[in-house]
């Protein structure tokens, strides 16, 4: 259910026109049409006192109430306020002030970052049907915000972070054999190689049929990515997100250019320039390598190759 505003703005004053212009913007509104304004009914109150003064100063408006005729049009109608863009927008401040952290000093870099919390929470305050991706945006600004601690406030005695990820010595996870589910894709293929690359550069991998059930992994191996698995995703993040933040990889924003990719393509959220063309890579891959072990190896080279790339580094024009 929906409430709708329908108005013809006077032709004078032009300040007017500009005002509930702005007011209809900044309530985050779909429009419907040129003139036909968008809420939900819980907060169609907020239309009443720009009709009023549509109204006074000799314009046309009313508010009704709209509802759907079937799923379908209420689907049509959702689709109007989806702020996918917007929380796109935002996580490209977010990243530059990631790129940019370790070349700011502390005053500059926390004003960065309440520009970006308040940037984050006047999107929140419009998005009247959150998702995915306001979820993941959350997520990334309390990761930015701890990486911020890290640098400027080393030995703070800090409270737990949300996502209740314990921090691990990555040198008692050497020489272990790792066990997921068969065919792996885009978030087994890239903790594969985080795993490799970054944490255990011994790792043997066991690949399950059904390791939740009927083919469980062997005692002493490591599980991800799966039902009841040590490493698998914690509320927004997917569990190449919880790797990286388990064994304090995830102030590293090549990791996190990759991770935002790897989010999007398991679990949507905000698209980003990277997924498209991951997806289709590593799709062709699967499709060359029956047998797991060389499809890792494959997918290795190509998340090297963009780890490599200087996209969004610190002084590397994007």
């Amino acid at each position: 259910m929906w409430s709708i505003l329908i108005v013809t703005l006077p032709t004078q004053p032009n300040a007017v026109r500009v005002r509930v212009w702005r007011a209809l913007k900044a309530l985050g509104c779909a429009a419907l049409r040129d003139g036909a304004y968008l809420l939900p009914s819980a907060n169609g109150a907020l239309f009443e006192p720009l009709a009023a003064e549509v109204r006074e100063h000799g314009g046309a408006a009313m508010v009704l109430t709209l509802s759907p005729s079937d799923d379908a049009q209420r689907d049509e109608l959702l689709a109007l306020f989806d702020r996918t863009q917007a929380y796109m927008q935002w996580r490209d401040a977010a990243s530059a002030l990631q790129s940019e952290g370790a070349t700011l000093g502390e005053t500059e870099a926390r004003r960065r970052w309440r520009g970006v919390c308040e940037a984050l929470q006047a999107l929140r305050r419009i998005d009247y049907y959150p998702g995915a991706a306001a979820e993941q945006a959350q997520s990334e600004l309390e990761a930015l915000h701890q990486a911020l601690d890290a640098r400027f406030s080393k030995g703070e005695p800090r409270a737990q972070a949300d996502h209740g990820i314990a921090a691990l010595d990555v040198r008692k996870f050497r020489g272990k054999r790792w066990a997921t589910r068969a065919r792996p894709w885009v978030d087994r293929l890239a903790c594969a190689w985080l795993i490799r690359r970054f944490i255990d550069p011994r790792a043997r991998f066991v690949w399950l049929a059904d390791p939740a059930h009927a083919t469980p992994a062997p005692r002493g191996a490591l599980g991800f990515d799966y039902d009841g698995a040590r490493f698998t995703h914690i509320g927004a993040r997917v569990t190449f997100e919880v790797l990286l933040a388990s064994f304090g990889l995830d102030h590293d924003p090549r990791l996190q250019r990759i991770a935002a990719a790897v989010h999007y393509l398991d679990a949507g959220g905000i698209p980003v320039p990277e997924a498209a063309g991951l997806e289709s890579v590593l799709g062709g891959l699967r499709e060359l390598h029956a047998e797991d072990d060389p499809l890792v190896a494959a997918a290795a080279a190509v998340f090297d190759a963009l780890y490599a790339s200087p996209r969004g580094a610190p002084g590397v024009p994007t």
